[in-house]
């Protein structure tokens, strides 16, 4: 952790969901794991007490932005960042346009971070919404939301975020990080993930995508038949060679685009 954070500590503010990682371990894993080159244009959301920033600075050849929406935290770190090189974004990353840093740097993005967990769901599908702009992500996430990510249709925990992700993202899940790597501890356990953005989508995905996919999983325990009834008819859904009667965590992703497609048709 860099000594202008440990000499003039920053009050933490429950509300952005501070855990503040400092376990040199962990941030040498990180670095190997993302394994940055010259020519690259880092990205880093949440730099806290800038344990991890530290490390990002110091990568021989490339650009580093950092996004920290802390004012407090985000004075203390300031003066160790030289523009144009190293740019300390005081703003919300929930609102942060990755599209026009990208056009500005001239090039994708490799984003690294550790979410905030309260907000990790909305923040994933805003850069999701960036992601030509984006090369990959390295993320520490909450244990359980890591695990949605990268489960396969059957799993338990295969959901609508993973199938959400699916066709712009490779997911991997690279290794688990203990409550005490964070000061002030969590109380559960964290992971880190990879996420590649696809050269190409997995599929030309529908327009209706995320609506399917919202209602088949927003009562899990319901057949698609059910589930999907306010879109589309159980004749429909045997017209996509799918079983109106499957509950939606057995269907693959490109399963739900067929149903979506047929929505497209039904409601163009």
């Amino acid at each position: 952790m860099p000594g202008v954070a440990r000499a003039h500590p920053a009050p933490r503010r429950k509300r952005f969901g501070q855990h503040f990682l400092h376990d040199p371990a962990v941030i040498a894993r990180i670095m190997r794991s993302l394994s940055p080159r010259a020519g690259e244009h880092l990205v880093e959301i949440g730099p806290g007490h800038g344990a991890l920033t530290g490390e990002l600075l110091a990568c021989e050849g490339c650009t580093l932005d950092a996004i920290e929406i802390d004012r407090d935290l985000a004075a203390l770190l300031r003066e160790r960042f030289n523009p144009p090189r190293c740019v300390l974004h005081d703003t919300d990353a929930l609102q942060f346009d990755f599209t026009a840093l990208a056009r500005e740097r001239g090039g994708r993005l490799r984003i690294v971070g550790n979410l905030p967990y309260n907000i990790s769901t909305p923040l994933l599908f805003r850069l999701l919404a960036h992601a030509p702009a984006i090369l990959d992500l390295h993320l520490m996430l909450q244990r359980e939301v890591a695990a949605r990510l990268a489960a396969q249709p059957g799993d338990a925990d295969y959901g609508r975020l993973g199938v959400m992700l699916a066709p712009q993202v490779r997911v991997e899940r690279l290794f688990e990080v203990g409550p005490g790597a964070f000061q002030p501890a969590p109380k559960v356990w964290s992971a880190v993930v990879r996420l590649t953005v696809r050269a190409q989508p997995l599929f030309a995905v529908s327009a209706h995508y995320p609506a399917v996919v919202a209602a088949a999983f927003m009562q899990r325990r319901k057949t698609l038949r059910n589930a999907l009834k306010p879109l589309l008819t159980r004749e429909q859904i045997e017209a996509c060679a799918v079983d109106p009667g499957a509950r939606a965590e057995t269907l693959a992703p490109q399963a739900f685009n067929t149903l979506a497609r047929a929505l497209d048709r039904a409601r163009p």
